[in-house]
């Protein structure tokens, strides 16, 4: 009797436990919170580039082409967008190999609203619609950064080629190597660890960290900028006549847009509404003030006179060196990099510049790329823990690991160094492309008329 008692004993105790067993194994569902935070973050993101970046880069260029770029910015931004959706996401965000991804999601195929995304969180995902959208404004806003270099002479045909090969063949494989992982939950054990690197983006298996784009986005577009300042000339008549700004109103709106949109690019890079996203928000809080104060004192310091330009430029320099650091650093270590940016920005924009003689029109090189590589370098530093930073989280472990700052500084120059000398290789052989075929920079008389009119048949203002 107790032989049949005991296994019937044991089947009804597996059978009570089914429905746990099932919901421990059941798929992770998003939660709403996270789902409708990533979608403010993604509107803010959409907001950065129309009429952020527009506003801010228009006010910063003489009237008769203020048309010109607000309709580069916006049309780049729209254009690869869709070509984000037909394979720039399958390119960036699938399985290949270190450096390319697949084209198994080619125009989405295979994407639901109920399929998910990973996060940074062993098991939390967001829906993958939403992730797909967040990370195409950046893929689109990425581009648009690098009509600030040749503004006032290219073509508004020679651009949107330009960004189409870019986009292409520059941003989605740099983003591969820097954000393409299979995810925490493969993280397992120590094998599934490593054989889930392996099939990471070639600067992730590196070690490098890019919480949300010093390397794929600022570094990426600012270097692109110079190279193609450099190849495309000089404006007409620069060094002798006067190339002012002729809103600085608008760009200061455009720019306190672009420190609004950018919580959206930096917190909403966590993924998650989270303590993580709360740290990112303060950061880039911090960061932001800091620099626009060092930048402020710099120029008042050495030109007598504090600027509206400066000032704001010195916030954009801030925003730009937090972005790979925010969810890593604490909140004194995003001051001192403030601090830091603002000084060696400003540098860069007066002192490099004329240096270089480059004429990169509205400071791309200066800002985006200078403040990108100190960003980039300095998220090696002050992520210690021993510095008020969090470290690099071990997902198999499942805790903060030990932190080597020698060798994550090494990591961190692997990401500098690859993103610096791939952008800089492909914007040069994509310009020089363009250039052979149709040509780079408007007629000289064109440009001298000014692109609102000649390339567009309109004014921005009427007297």
């Amino acid at each position: 009797m107790k032989r049949l008692i005991q296994p019937f004993a044991i089947f009804m105790m597996l059978a009570l436990a089914a429905p746990v067993f099932a919901q421990n194994t059941a798929a992770p569902v998003p939660n709403k919170g996270d789902t409708a935070w990533m979608i403010v973050a993604t509107l803010l993101v959409v907001m950065m580039a129309a009429p952020g970046l527009g506003l801010f880069y228009g006010g910063m260029v003489r009237a008769k082409n203020m048309l010109s770029v607000l309709m580069q910015t916006l049309v780049v931004f729209c254009l690869l967008g869709v070509l984000w959706a037909v394979y720039g996401y399958s390119i960036a965000f699938t399985d290949g190999n270190a450096f390319f991804g697949g084209l198994s999601k080619m125009f989405l195929a295979g994407i639901t609203p109920d399929s998910t995304a990973s996060t940074f969180s062993k098991g939390v995902v967001i829906p993958e619609f939403i992730y797909v959208s967040f990370q195409l404004t950046f893929a689109a806003i990425t581009p648009a950064l690098i009509v600030g270099g040749i503004a006032e002479r290219a073509k508004f045909s020679a651009v949107l080629i330009f960004m189409v090969l870019w986009f292409t063949f520059s941003y989605l494989p740099i983003a591969h190597m820097v954000w393409y992982w299979p995810g925490p939950d493969a993280y397992t054990s120590v094998a599934a660890g490593d054989k889930a690197t392996a099939t990471a983006g070639f600067l992730f298996q590196k070690g490098a960290i890019d919480f949300a784009g010093g390397t794929v986005v600022h570094i990426n577009a600012g270097i692109a900028a110079l190279v193609g300042a450099v190849m495309i000339g000089k404006r007409v008549g620069f060094g002798r006549e006067t190339m002012a700004p002729h809103n600085l109103t608008m760009t200061m709106v455009g720019g306190s847009l672009l420190w609004v949109g950018w919580f959206g690019f930096n917190v909403g890079s966590n993924l998650e509404a989270s303590g993580t996203a709360t740290l990112a928000f303060i950061t880039t809080l911090l960061a932001t003030c800091a620099a626009t104060v060092s930048w402020t004192c710099a120029e008042w310091t050495f030109k007598r006179k504090p600027s509206m330009l400066g000032a704001i430029s010195g916030a954009i320099a801030g925003l730009v060196v937090i972005t790979p650091a925010c969810g890593f650093v604490g909140p004194m270590g995003s001051i001192v990099m403030g601090l830091v940016a603002g000084v060696v920005c400003y540098w860069g924009v007066n002192g490099l510049k004329r240096m270089l003689g480059v004429d990169d029109s509205l400071d791309v090189f200066g800002v985006h790329c200078l403040g990108g590589i100190i960003g980039a370098l300095l998220t090696g530093v002050f992520a210690s823990p021993r510095l008020g930073g969090t470290g690099v989280y071990d997902y198999v472990a499942n805790k903060v690991g030990d932190y080597n700052m020698a060798d994550q500084l090494i990591a961190q120059c692997w990401g500098v160094g690859t993103s610096l000398v791939w952008s800089a290789v492909v914007s040069f052989v994509a310009f020089k492309l363009v250039d052979m075929t149709i040509g780079l920079r408007v007629e000289q008389d064109r440009e001298r008329e000014g692109l609102d009119l000649s390339t567009h048949g309109e004014n921005a203002y009427h007297s």
